[in-house]
Protein backbone atom coordinates (compact mmCIF):
# COMPACT_ATOMS: atom_id res chain seq x y z
CA UNK A 1 0.00 0.00 0.00
CA UNK A 2 1.36 3.44 -0.96
CA UNK A 3 1.77 5.79 1.99
CA UNK A 4 0.34 9.27 1.71
CA UNK A 5 3.22 11.79 1.79
CA UNK A 6 2.96 14.03 4.83
CA UNK A 7 3.40 17.05 2.54
CA UNK A 8 0.03 16.27 0.95
CA UNK A 9 -1.77 16.87 4.25
CA UNK A 10 -2.98 20.34 5.14
CA UNK A 11 -1.65 22.00 8.27
CA UNK A 12 -5.00 21.40 9.96
CA UNK A 13 -4.97 17.72 9.01
CA UNK A 14 -1.40 17.28 10.30
CA UNK A 15 -2.28 18.94 13.61
CA UNK A 16 -5.35 16.77 14.13
CA UNK A 17 -3.53 13.63 13.03
CA UNK A 18 -0.69 14.37 15.47
CA UNK A 19 -3.22 14.93 18.27
CA UNK A 20 -4.78 11.52 17.60
CA UNK A 21 -1.37 9.79 17.56
CA UNK A 22 -0.20 11.55 20.73
CA UNK A 23 -3.39 10.71 22.59
CA UNK A 24 -3.38 7.10 21.43
CA UNK A 25 0.28 6.61 22.38
CA UNK A 26 -0.41 8.05 25.83
CA UNK A 27 -3.44 5.95 26.83
CA UNK A 28 -4.08 3.37 24.12
CA UNK A 29 -7.68 4.50 23.68
CA UNK A 30 -9.53 5.96 20.66
CA UNK A 31 -9.39 9.74 20.56
CA UNK A 32 -12.59 11.67 19.89
CA UNK A 33 -13.14 15.09 18.35
CA UNK A 34 -14.30 16.60 21.64
CA UNK A 35 -11.10 15.51 23.35
CA UNK A 36 -9.00 17.10 20.62
CA UNK A 37 -11.08 20.30 20.70
CA UNK A 38 -10.57 20.66 24.45
CA UNK A 39 -6.93 19.64 24.71
CA UNK A 40 -5.17 20.55 21.48
CA UNK A 41 -5.56 24.31 21.40
CA UNK A 42 -6.50 24.17 17.71
CA UNK A 43 -9.45 26.54 18.14
CA UNK A 44 -11.66 24.26 16.02
CA UNK A 45 -15.13 22.98 16.72
CA UNK A 46 -15.70 19.27 17.31
CA UNK A 47 -17.70 19.18 14.08
CA UNK A 48 -14.78 20.58 12.07
CA UNK A 49 -12.39 18.14 13.69
CA UNK A 50 -14.72 15.22 12.94
CA UNK A 51 -14.75 16.21 9.28
CA UNK A 52 -10.95 16.18 9.08
CA UNK A 53 -10.78 12.89 10.96
CA UNK A 54 -13.15 11.37 8.43
CA UNK A 55 -10.86 12.54 5.62
CA UNK A 56 -7.86 11.00 7.38
CA UNK A 57 -9.78 7.76 7.76
CA UNK A 58 -10.54 7.73 4.05
CA UNK A 59 -6.79 8.10 3.41
CA UNK A 60 -6.16 5.00 5.52
CA UNK A 61 -4.33 6.90 8.26
CA UNK A 62 -6.98 6.61 10.98
CA UNK A 63 -9.51 3.93 11.85
CA UNK A 64 -12.63 3.80 13.98
CA UNK A 65 -12.50 0.63 16.10
CA UNK A 66 -15.77 -1.13 16.93
CA UNK A 67 -18.58 1.38 17.38
CA UNK A 68 -16.46 4.01 19.11
CA UNK A 69 -16.80 7.59 18.00
CA UNK A 70 -13.06 8.05 18.47
CA UNK A 71 -10.22 7.23 16.10
CA UNK A 72 -6.89 5.47 16.39
CA UNK A 73 -3.96 5.63 13.96
CA UNK A 74 -3.59 2.68 11.61
CA UNK A 75 -0.24 0.98 11.07
CA UNK A 76 -0.03 2.96 7.84
CA UNK A 77 -0.69 6.13 9.82
CA UNK A 78 1.97 5.27 12.38
CA UNK A 79 4.46 4.72 9.58
CA UNK A 80 3.64 8.18 8.20
CA UNK A 81 4.07 9.68 11.66
CA UNK A 82 7.41 7.94 12.32
CA UNK A 83 8.89 8.74 8.92
CA UNK A 84 7.65 12.30 8.46
CA UNK A 85 6.34 13.93 11.63
CA UNK A 86 8.05 12.50 14.71
CA UNK A 87 10.11 14.84 16.88
CA UNK A 88 12.43 12.71 18.98
CA UNK A 89 12.85 13.23 22.72
CA UNK A 90 16.42 12.63 23.82
CA UNK A 91 16.93 10.44 26.92
CA UNK A 92 17.16 12.34 30.18
CA UNK A 93 20.32 12.36 32.30
CA UNK A 94 18.73 9.84 34.69
CA UNK A 95 17.81 7.52 31.81
CA UNK A 96 21.31 7.72 30.36
CA UNK A 97 22.83 7.02 33.76
CA UNK A 98 20.55 4.00 34.28
CA UNK A 99 21.70 2.45 31.01
CA UNK A 100 25.38 3.29 31.43
CA UNK A 101 25.50 1.91 34.97
CA UNK A 102 24.36 -1.51 33.76
CA UNK A 103 27.03 -1.59 31.07
CA UNK A 104 29.77 -0.52 33.46
CA UNK A 105 28.91 -3.05 36.16
CA UNK A 106 31.80 -5.38 35.31
CA UNK A 107 31.65 -9.14 34.89
CA UNK A 108 31.18 -11.19 31.73
CA UNK A 109 30.00 -9.41 28.60
CA UNK A 110 26.86 -11.56 28.45
CA UNK A 111 25.84 -10.37 31.94
CA UNK A 112 26.38 -6.73 30.98
CA UNK A 113 24.28 -7.21 27.86
CA UNK A 114 21.48 -8.84 29.85
CA UNK A 115 21.55 -6.11 32.50
CA UNK A 116 21.53 -3.36 29.88
CA UNK A 117 18.61 -5.00 28.10
CA UNK A 118 16.70 -5.15 31.38
CA UNK A 119 17.37 -1.44 31.97
CA UNK A 120 16.17 -0.58 28.46
CA UNK A 121 13.04 -2.64 29.06
CA UNK A 122 12.25 -0.81 32.28
CA UNK A 123 12.77 2.64 30.80
CA UNK A 124 10.82 1.99 27.59
CA UNK A 125 8.00 -0.09 29.15
CA UNK A 126 8.65 -2.64 26.39
CA UNK A 127 10.46 -5.95 26.24
CA UNK A 128 14.17 -5.36 25.69
CA UNK A 129 16.03 -7.40 23.09
CA UNK A 130 19.71 -7.83 22.35
CA UNK A 131 21.22 -10.19 19.84
CA UNK A 132 24.45 -11.29 21.45
CA UNK A 133 27.47 -11.63 19.18
CA UNK A 134 28.37 -15.27 18.74
CA UNK A 135 31.37 -15.86 20.94
CA UNK A 136 34.38 -16.87 18.87
CA UNK A 137 36.31 -19.34 21.01
CA UNK A 138 40.08 -19.01 20.66
CA UNK A 139 41.74 -22.31 21.42
CA UNK A 140 44.51 -22.82 23.97
CA UNK A 141 44.56 -26.61 24.23
CA UNK A 142 42.47 -29.68 23.41
CA UNK A 143 42.75 -33.09 25.01
CA UNK A 144 40.87 -36.39 25.00
CA UNK A 145 40.17 -38.51 28.10
CA UNK A 146 38.99 -42.11 27.53
CA UNK A 147 35.67 -42.97 29.20
CA UNK A 148 34.96 -46.39 27.70
CA UNK A 149 36.06 -48.45 24.67
CA UNK A 150 33.64 -46.49 22.47
CA UNK A 151 33.55 -43.02 24.12
CA UNK A 152 35.97 -40.28 25.16
CA UNK A 153 35.63 -36.85 26.73
CA UNK A 154 37.04 -34.02 24.65
CA UNK A 155 38.29 -31.17 26.85
CA UNK A 156 38.67 -27.75 25.23
CA UNK A 157 40.42 -24.92 27.02
CA UNK A 158 40.05 -21.48 25.43
CA UNK A 159 42.39 -18.51 25.70
CA UNK A 160 40.07 -16.80 28.20
CA UNK A 161 40.46 -19.76 30.57
CA UNK A 162 37.00 -21.24 30.05
CA UNK A 163 36.78 -25.02 29.85
CA UNK A 164 34.19 -26.99 27.92
CA UNK A 165 33.70 -30.76 27.80
CA UNK A 166 31.95 -32.87 25.18
CA UNK A 167 31.52 -36.62 24.92
CA UNK A 168 32.54 -37.97 21.51
CA UNK A 169 32.14 -41.43 20.01
CA UNK A 170 35.29 -43.40 19.25
CA UNK A 171 35.77 -45.60 16.19
CA UNK A 172 35.80 -49.33 17.06
CA UNK A 173 39.18 -50.58 18.26
CA UNK A 174 40.79 -47.16 18.66
CA UNK A 175 44.09 -47.35 20.53
CA UNK A 176 44.37 -45.03 23.58
CA UNK A 177 47.61 -43.71 22.13
CA UNK A 178 45.58 -42.18 19.30
CA UNK A 179 43.79 -39.98 21.87
CA UNK A 180 47.12 -38.63 23.08
CA UNK A 181 48.36 -38.14 19.52
CA UNK A 182 45.22 -36.27 18.48
CA UNK A 183 45.33 -34.00 21.54
CA UNK A 184 49.03 -33.22 21.09
CA UNK A 185 48.55 -32.35 17.43
CA UNK A 186 45.54 -30.11 18.08
CA UNK A 187 47.19 -28.24 20.96
CA UNK A 188 50.48 -27.72 19.11
CA UNK A 189 48.93 -26.78 15.78
CA UNK A 190 45.65 -25.05 16.62
CA UNK A 191 46.49 -22.98 19.71
CA UNK A 192 45.54 -19.32 19.22
CA UNK A 193 43.08 -20.06 16.42
CA UNK A 194 39.29 -19.74 16.43
CA UNK A 195 37.16 -22.80 15.69
CA UNK A 196 36.59 -21.62 12.13
CA UNK A 197 40.30 -21.04 11.60
CA UNK A 198 41.15 -24.37 13.25
CA UNK A 199 38.85 -26.35 10.95
CA UNK A 200 40.34 -24.66 7.91
CA UNK A 201 43.89 -25.36 9.13
CA UNK A 202 43.16 -29.05 9.81
CA UNK A 203 41.49 -29.54 6.44
CA UNK A 204 44.43 -27.87 4.70
CA UNK A 205 47.08 -29.85 6.59
CA UNK A 206 45.32 -33.16 6.11
CA UNK A 207 44.76 -32.54 2.41
CA UNK A 208 48.44 -31.64 1.95
CA UNK A 209 49.63 -34.63 4.01
CA UNK A 210 51.32 -32.31 6.51
CA UNK A 211 49.54 -33.67 9.61
CA UNK A 212 51.78 -36.34 11.16
CA UNK A 213 48.95 -38.35 12.68
CA UNK A 214 47.52 -41.77 11.88
CA UNK A 215 44.05 -42.35 10.46
CA UNK A 216 42.43 -42.99 13.86
CA UNK A 217 43.72 -39.73 15.29
CA UNK A 218 42.77 -37.91 12.12
CA UNK A 219 39.16 -39.07 12.44
CA UNK A 220 39.06 -37.97 16.06
CA UNK A 221 40.45 -34.52 15.27
CA UNK A 222 37.87 -33.94 12.56
CA UNK A 223 35.04 -35.18 14.77
CA UNK A 224 36.08 -33.02 17.72
CA UNK A 225 36.14 -29.83 15.66
CA UNK A 226 32.80 -30.63 14.05
CA UNK A 227 31.17 -31.17 17.47
CA UNK A 228 32.38 -27.84 18.81
CA UNK A 229 31.63 -25.89 15.63
CA UNK A 230 28.06 -27.19 15.47
CA UNK A 231 27.56 -26.50 19.17
CA UNK A 232 28.84 -22.94 18.81
CA UNK A 233 26.41 -22.33 15.94
CA UNK A 234 23.55 -23.33 18.24
CA UNK A 235 24.54 -21.03 21.10
CA UNK A 236 21.72 -18.73 22.24
CA UNK A 237 22.14 -15.47 20.37
CA UNK A 238 19.17 -13.59 21.76
CA UNK A 239 18.48 -12.15 25.22
CA UNK A 240 14.92 -11.04 25.99
CA UNK A 241 14.08 -9.14 29.17
CA UNK A 242 10.86 -7.57 30.47
CA UNK A 243 8.13 -9.58 28.74
CA UNK A 244 5.82 -8.77 31.66
CA UNK A 245 5.90 -5.08 30.73
CA UNK A 246 3.95 -5.88 27.58
CA UNK A 247 0.82 -6.57 29.63
CA UNK A 248 -0.50 -3.16 30.60
CA UNK A 249 -4.02 -1.92 31.25
CA UNK A 250 -4.72 -1.33 27.57
CA UNK A 251 -3.29 -4.70 26.54
CA UNK A 252 -5.39 -6.50 29.15
CA UNK A 253 -8.45 -5.66 27.09
CA UNK A 254 -6.96 -7.60 24.18
CA UNK A 255 -5.58 -10.76 25.76
CA UNK A 256 -5.52 -12.62 22.46
CA UNK A 257 -3.04 -10.08 21.09
CA UNK A 258 -0.90 -10.34 24.22
CA UNK A 259 -0.93 -14.12 23.99
CA UNK A 260 0.13 -13.95 20.34
CA UNK A 261 2.96 -11.56 21.21
CA UNK A 262 4.28 -13.74 24.03
CA UNK A 263 4.13 -16.72 21.68
CA UNK A 264 6.18 -14.71 19.18
CA UNK A 265 8.82 -14.06 21.84
CA UNK A 266 9.15 -17.80 22.42
CA UNK A 267 10.28 -18.19 18.81
CA UNK A 268 13.71 -16.75 19.50
CA UNK A 269 15.24 -17.92 16.25
CA UNK A 270 12.61 -16.04 14.25
CA UNK A 271 13.15 -12.89 16.31
CA UNK A 272 16.92 -13.28 15.94
CA UNK A 273 16.38 -13.47 12.19
CA UNK A 274 14.38 -10.24 12.28
CA UNK A 275 17.06 -8.47 14.30
CA UNK A 276 19.73 -9.80 11.97
CA UNK A 277 18.05 -7.91 9.13
CA UNK A 278 18.77 -4.70 11.07
CA UNK A 279 22.55 -5.34 11.02
CA UNK A 280 23.12 -3.64 7.67
CA UNK A 281 23.97 0.04 7.87
CA UNK A 282 23.95 2.38 10.85
CA UNK A 283 20.33 3.51 10.90
CA UNK A 284 17.72 2.46 13.42
CA UNK A 285 15.14 0.11 11.90
CA UNK A 286 11.48 0.36 12.89
CA UNK A 287 9.13 -2.51 12.04
CA UNK A 288 5.47 -1.60 12.64
CA UNK A 289 2.89 -4.35 13.02
CA UNK A 290 2.16 -6.39 9.93
CA UNK A 291 5.06 -4.78 8.04
CA UNK A 292 6.83 -7.88 9.31
CA UNK A 293 4.85 -11.10 8.98
CA UNK A 294 6.23 -12.37 12.29
CA UNK A 295 4.02 -9.87 14.14
CA UNK A 296 1.03 -9.86 11.83
CA UNK A 297 -1.21 -11.41 14.52
CA UNK A 298 0.08 -9.69 17.63
CA UNK A 299 0.20 -6.21 16.08
CA UNK A 300 3.58 -5.40 17.61
CA UNK A 301 6.41 -3.08 16.70
CA UNK A 302 10.17 -3.56 16.90
CA UNK A 303 12.78 -0.82 17.11
CA UNK A 304 16.32 -2.10 16.54
CA UNK A 305 19.79 -0.70 15.96
CA UNK A 306 23.14 -2.45 15.37
CA UNK A 307 26.12 -1.84 17.62
CA UNK A 308 29.74 -2.22 16.65
CA UNK A 309 32.89 -3.65 18.19
CA UNK A 310 36.62 -3.38 17.46
CA UNK A 311 37.41 -2.17 13.97
CA UNK A 312 33.86 -0.91 13.45
CA UNK A 313 32.53 -4.42 12.80
CA UNK A 314 28.85 -4.96 13.61
CA UNK A 315 28.73 -7.46 16.46
CA UNK A 316 25.11 -7.32 17.58
CA UNK A 317 21.74 -5.60 17.55
CA UNK A 318 19.82 -4.07 20.46
CA UNK A 319 16.19 -3.05 20.50
CA UNK A 320 12.74 -3.30 22.01
CA UNK A 321 9.45 -4.92 21.12
CA UNK A 322 6.11 -3.55 22.22
CA UNK A 323 2.60 -2.68 21.06
CA UNK A 324 2.27 -0.57 17.92
CA UNK A 325 1.14 2.30 20.14
CA UNK A 326 4.54 2.57 21.84
CA UNK A 327 6.04 6.03 22.24
CA UNK A 328 8.30 6.06 19.19
CA UNK A 329 9.55 9.62 19.78
CA UNK A 330 10.89 8.63 23.20
CA UNK A 331 11.95 5.03 22.59
CA UNK A 332 13.85 5.44 19.30
CA UNK A 333 16.54 7.75 20.75
CA UNK A 334 16.69 5.53 23.85
CA UNK A 335 17.55 2.53 21.65
CA UNK A 336 20.08 4.66 19.78
CA UNK A 337 21.79 5.66 23.04
CA UNK A 338 21.84 2.05 24.26
CA UNK A 339 23.47 0.91 21.01
CA UNK A 340 26.15 3.60 21.36
CA UNK A 341 26.75 2.56 24.98
CA UNK A 342 27.10 -1.12 24.04
CA UNK A 343 29.51 -0.17 21.26
CA UNK A 344 31.77 1.42 23.89
CA UNK A 345 31.53 -1.78 25.96
CA UNK A 346 32.45 -3.98 23.00
CA UNK A 347 35.26 -1.68 21.92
Amino acid sequence: MVTTPVTELTDRARDIFRAVVDGYVENGMPIGSKTIALASGLNLSPASIRGVMQELEELGLLASPHTSAGRIPTERGLRLFVDGMMQVLEPSEDERAAIESRVGGGGPVEEALAATTAALSGLSACAGLVMVPKRELTLRSIGFVPLSPDQAMAVLVSEDGSVENRVVALPPGMNPSALVEAGNYMTATLGGLTLVEARARVERDLAAGQAAVDMAARALIEQGLVVWSEDAARRPVLIVRGQGRLIDAAAAADLDRVRDLLDDLEGKQEIAGLLDSARAGDATRIFIGAENKLFALSGSSVIARPFRGPGGRVVGVVGVIGPTRLNYARVVPMVDFTAATLARLMG
